[in-house]
């Protein structure tokens, strides 16, 4: 599955507005902002709006701002916003009946489980992770790949780093 440039153009806009800490926007901000082109920002305003992602006021001190905190919107939220109920096949919509092996097919059935798989992986992750800065890879503890020296030495310059770090 590849994200449509309108649903990673959503993401984008939305974690910048979740940067924003409540603050009012407008879809030029936030094309200015994210490098988003403005007539596409504000087509997404729309779609945002209209899924309940973002509440929009008109008039003086106006504009936009998500309608619930970054921590309870989800990727699989904005994705479903602007590309609609996440499906890794056209067979499972219902009325679909475009598919030329569809009588004999042994998968169908199945696609029901990986579509409520990927759609729980994708609402696993909250807009407020996606907002956060990266932390750099070599700050993270994990298990290491390598031998025992260097899994000493991993851990002594990740222990470093953090002291620098801190």
């Amino acid at each position: 599955m590849r994200l449509s440039n309108l649903a990673d153009y959503a993401v984008v806009m939305l974690a910048a507005a979740a940067r924003k800490d409540g603050a009012r926007l407008s879809a030029t901000c936030l094309a200015e902002e994210t490098g988003v082109p403005l007539p596409t920002a504000q087509k997404l305003v729309g779609r945002l709006a209209a899924a309940g992602l973002i509440v929009s006021s008109r008039g003086t001190g106006g504009g936009f701002k998500l309608a619930r905190c970054a921590s309870a919107i989800s990727l699989a939220d904005i994705v479903e916003a602007v590309e609609g109920p996440i499906a890794m096949t056209a067979c499972v919509e219902t009325g679909r009946h475009d598919c030329g092996v569809e009588h004999s097919c042994r998968v169908k059935p199945h696609w029901d489980a990986v579509n409520n798989a990927m759609r729980g992986a994708l609402a696993g992750v909250s807009l407020e992770v996606l907002s956060q800065t990266p932390v750099r890879p070599e700050l993270v503890e994990g298990p290491s790949l390598s031998s025992t020296a260097g899994e000493k030495k991993g851990r002594a310059s990740t222990s470093s780093a953090r002291t620098v770090g801190a």
